[in-house]
């Protein structure tokens, strides 16, 4: 099984230290727009990362109380591999099986109680349909 990939952006983490313990792929800054709705800071640092599968739980956990719990709505992190999608909020851990729909709705259904706005969780793109 592939290692998990994914985005985390360092400004929503008040912890940072979980950055040492994931491979950083590329890293890139972008500005702060209206539509990002993080209006505090003026860029986004955007580590591409790749996690271990065996760390991944872990990580995910980490990664859960390391995001700014001055603005829970506005961050999540989300990695993920062939078969499974992790959706981390401040205190709050989605692991997804990728073949089920229902557990996207879920991890969406919460970000949206964050008021995280829609186009930054449309998780169910990355439903992956296995051939029976």
């Amino acid at each position: 099984m592939n290692n998990f990939k994914g985005t985390i952006i360092e400004e929503s983490l008040e912890d940072k230290s979980v950055l040492s313990n994931v491979k950083i792929l590329s890293t890139r800054i972008s500005q702060v727009i209206d539509k990002h709705k993080t209006p505090w800071i003026k860029q986004w640092t955007l580590h591409k990362v790749e996690i271990d599968n065996d760390k991944a739980e872990g990580i995910a956990r980490q990664i859960s109380k390391s995001l700014d719990r001055d603005h829970t709505h506005s961050w999540y992190v989300d990695f993920k591999n062939e078969n499974i999608h992790y959706v981390v909020y401040r205190d709050k851990v989605f692991k997804i099986d990728r073949t089920k729909k229902e557990e996207y709705k879920e991890a969406k259904g919460y970000g949206r109680t964050l008021g995280i706005p829609d186009y930054q969780i449309d998780f169910e793109k990355n439903v992956k349909k296995f051939e029976q």
